[in-house]
């Protein structure tokens, strides 16, 4: 298949086009309508085609680029004037057929929370099982964008670009973004990507870090090929070529390499659970030397379901002597392995600056608690400030003497179990009701101590009240308290004051 090529005279033309039709998330979406928006977004495209049946311009594309509709020659002339349909057939977006005109990729408007807005071009649902396709905006693009922080940086490394998303998000916020890919699809569709949203990003060909061997960067973010199974390749996007989380494993290894000091890399990735093994202790393994990590595990998965899950993530009829086949040797490798089950989720890392000879890496692995509504950039960015805010605040004395408030919308929760005579109080937990809802259980004394943190008095001073009202030892209290505090500062429950 002919590889997409914009030149900036057809890059331009086609810009044009879809502003003027209005093709962009909000236009579409008035187009449709909620209901047929929702029915799209189940896969049911009839109530779109219903939608858009008047809808000039835009409803000429909507049916052509994300409908798969074929469109008469001179309506999708009109639609994308001033760029002539056999310019946007040489440049591989349409294709001629049955004296009409349809779609070759798949170009559709992306929006972002804070306000970015571009076009998108991937491959077409037809090609899914190719291996060479590239994916679009889909759940893990959007999963890794929501969970990087948008703090302004001056150069940005979108490892394994694919269609280019996690590039155009950094290009809100770095000064130079520079992408790469190992598929010279990915790279073609990445590369036309940028042309039709007029950005500069160096786009660079070769396996993971090889093209940028020597550079170092303030942020990376990557959605590399984390799918674990035997080593090979039936997907590019999604499978390295090594064994099981060797690859992601080797990938954490040398990031921070490439990191500048106090860069960040933010990643998806999955990792094995095997037997006789502690996942937490085969995942930190990985970390190097000098590096702040933050590994959150969102879901876990038996080999059935993983394995199931991205059969079905390529299109495959799993009823198929070749997806059955496919799926034996599988999970005939996972269980030589001894994989019970496989776990997905985020990984941040972060460099230390290696003047600071105080500073101790920080490495947290733990659990996501439920599901995750809020976008995790924000809450990876408070992390990060945290961490360094419990750095500088090491000792007992600094910790005492510094001023915390609890965080708004920390919930006091108590729960009970009934008995004979009634309900019988079990315990209290304290939760935080934005963001992550990390949850942590609390005696009398520590619910207190927490109503205590206004932020108007040292915690030195709460807590010698505290142990005066209860007729506790203050040094026991200390004692007991400053590492549930630490915890508390660090899931964002507690609020260092200036």
């Amino acid at each position: 298949m002919v590889l997409p090529e914009f030149s900036p005279a057809t890059a331009d033309a086609l810009r044009t086009a879809l502003d003027r039709a209005g093709y962009r998330t909000d236009g579409v979406r008035g187009l449709l309508g909620r209901e047929a928006h929702a029915a799209l977004g189940r896969g049911e495209p009839e109530p779109a085609f219903r939608a858009t049946a008047d809808g000039g311009r835009l409803g000429v594309l909507v049916r052509m680029l994300l409908l798969g509709s074929v469109e008469p020659d001179a309506a999708v002339a009109a639609a994308l004037a001033p760029l002539a349909p056999a310019d946007a057939a040489a440049a591989g977006l349409l294709r001629p057929d049955r004296g009409g005109w349809a779609a070759a990729l798949d170009l559709r408007p992306h929006g972002a929370d804070d306000g970015g807005e571009w076009w998108v071009l991937s491959d077409l649902d037809a090609r899914r099982q190719e291996r060479d396709h590239v994916t679009g905006v889909g759940g893990a693009s959007l999963t890794l964008a929501s969970a990087t922080p948008r703090t302004p940086v001056g150069t940005v490394l979108d490892l394994g670009t694919g269609c280019g998303v996690q590039a155009l998000h950094a290009a809100r916020h770095a000064r130079a973004v520079t992408a790469t890919d190992v598929a010279p699809r990915a790279l073609a569709m990445a590369r036309a990507t940028f042309a039709l949203n007029d950005l500069d990003v160096e786009l660079l060909d070769g396996p993971w870090l090889a093209p940028v061997g020597g550079r170092r960067f303030d942020l990376i973010v990557s959605n590399p090929p984390f799918v674990p199974g035997p080593a090979r390749v039936d997907y590019v996007y999604r499978d390295s070529g090594q064994a099981g989380d060797d690859a992601l494993a080797a990938l954490v290894r040398a990031l921070p390499a490439h990191l500048e000091p106090g860069g960040v890399a933010q990643l998806l990735g999955s990792w094995l659970h095997v037997r006789g093994e502690d996942w937490p202790d085969r995942v930190r393994s990985w970390l190097p030397d000098g590096v702040d990590a933050w590994i959150v595990q969102r879901e876990v998965t038996d080999p059935a379901l993983h394995v199931g899950t991205w059969q079905r993530d390529a299109g495959l009829d799993l009823h198929s002597p070749a997806a059955r086949a496919q799926a034996g040797a599988w999970l005939d490798w996972l269980a030589a392995q001894k994989v019970e089950a496989v776990g997905f989720g985020f990984l941040t890392l972060r460099r230390i600056d290696p003047e600071r000879t105080e500073a101790t890496s920080t490495v947290v692995v733990e659990d996501l608690p439920d599901d995750l509504t809020d976008p995790l950039g924000p809450e990876v960015a408070g992390w990060l400030d945290r961490v360094d805010w419990l750095r500088a605040h090491a000792t007992d004395d600094a910790l005492l003497d510094a001023r915390l408030r609890l965080t708004d919308g920390v919930l006091l929760e108590r729960y009970a179990t009934a008995g004979d005579d009634g309900w019988v109080e079990e315990g209290t937990v304290v939760a935080r009701a934005e963001g992550p809802r990390w949850r942590h259980e609390v005696d009398e004394p520590a619910a207190a101590l927490l109503a205590g943190c206004r932020g108007t008095m040292p915690l030195r001073d709460v807590v010698e009240l505290l142990a005066f009202a209860h007729d506790r030892p203050g040094d026991a209290l200390v004692a007991a308290a400053l590492p549930a505090v630490r915890e508390m500062v660090r899931h964002g429950l507690l609020e260092p004051m200036p």
